[in-house]
């Protein structure tokens, strides 16, 4: 499983995000300019030109046609993933953490950071065909409660939004009330704050990672606690194979708190078993912390990405699909 390793940012990658058709690989970092790659052999596409700060997040249209990144200057833009040209910009008044379309691409989920005495918040935006017909005003927009809000994604059929914060805590949205219907415990939630939320492809199961040394399965549905996966280091990424029954986690110590080989930070994705909650593998390289996670939706190749700049494309090799589990 030999690595193809990706140079394009100057900074510590954020996120990682596949198209549907898992030909295209969008990649953040701390470096303001979001790019794309081919995802078969690590190719770089080009850049998005636009942002004044660093880049949290990113989702791409189900049609590869539209782009949405999050930002720490304090706005999300949209953008033609073709031409690279930015058709429209969110602001607001605090850092933009992340961003995700509906099902169908009418709607987006913006979640934006606290900023002094105003609350963090998640923001629902409409999003129209036309670039010359979008405008900025918010659908609905939700007060979070609490600490601070890192990110947030739909719940099925767009019918509840959910949320992961510094606090730690998990909370779903009914979108129709604007009402919290759920809020995990610290008895079966996190301790520390939620670093990542990723759903499974098909949309029944939430994998959430934190800075608690662990990451949580939940039912999406009803918010069943279903497996929890621990680790040694802080969790700050997860994704989850679309083929097999695994669990990937990345992460590791703070690159300044380790010695200079790379192997005290445990800087290494993770492999479970999605089911029995086993350690089953690991995938070493990075020389920092893993900060994002993505499995191609085909299953066959995933991409990390870290403290160190790099994104690594892994693909996985015969024997990776006969792992006697």
């Amino acid at each position: 499983m030999r690595p193809i390793l990706m140079k394009g940012h100057e900074r510590p990658l954020t996120y990682l995000k596949y198209n549907k058709e898992g030909d295209l690989l969008f990649s953040c970092a701390l470096d303001r300019n979001p790019a794309v790659w081919y995802a078969d052999n690590g190719e770089l596409l080009g850049t998005y030109r636009g942002h004044n700060g660093a880049v949290w997040g990113c989702d791409v249209s189900r049609d590869s046609k539209l782009l949405i990144t999050a930002s720490a200057d304090r706005t999300a833009k949209l953008w033609d993933v073709q031409t690279g040209s930015e058709l429209f910009t969110f602001e607001f008044r605090s850092t933009v953490k992340s961003v995700e379309f509906s099902v169908g691409d009418k709607l987006a989920v913006i979640a934006t950071d606290s900023f002094g005495e105003m609350s963090s918040a998640i923001h629902v935006k409409e999003i129209v065909g036309e670039p010359s017909e979008q405008c900025g005003d918010s659908v609905i927009e939700l007060a979070q409660l609490g600490g601070r809000s890192n990110r947030a994604v739909w719940g099925p059929l767009n019918r509840t939004i959910i949320s992961g914060g510094e606090e730690g805590v998990v909370r779903v949205w009914d979108v129709e009330t604007k009402k919290v219907i759920y809020e995990s415990d610290k008895e079966t939630g996190h301790q520390k704050a939620v670093t990542s939320l990723t759903k499974s492809i098909d949309g029944s199961c939430l994998l959430t990672g934190s800075i608690d040394e662990s990451a949580k399965l939940w039912d999406i549905r009803s918010m069943r606690l279903v497996r929890t996966y621990k680790a040694e280091t802080p969790v700050n990424a997860v994704t989850l194979s679309p083929l097999l029954d695994h669990v990937v986690l990345g992460g590791g110590q703070d690159a300044s708190s380790v010695t200079n080989d790379p192997r005290a930070g445990k800087f290494e994705a993770k492999f479970y078993h999605k089911v029995l909650g086993e350690e089953i593998g690991s995938v070493k390289g990075h020389f920092g912390p893993i900060n994002a996670l993505a499995f191609n939706p085909d299953g066959k190749s995933f991409a990390s990405g870290g403290e160190d700049g790099y994104v690594r494309l892994h693909h996985l090799d015969h024997d990776y699909f006969h792992i006697a589990i």
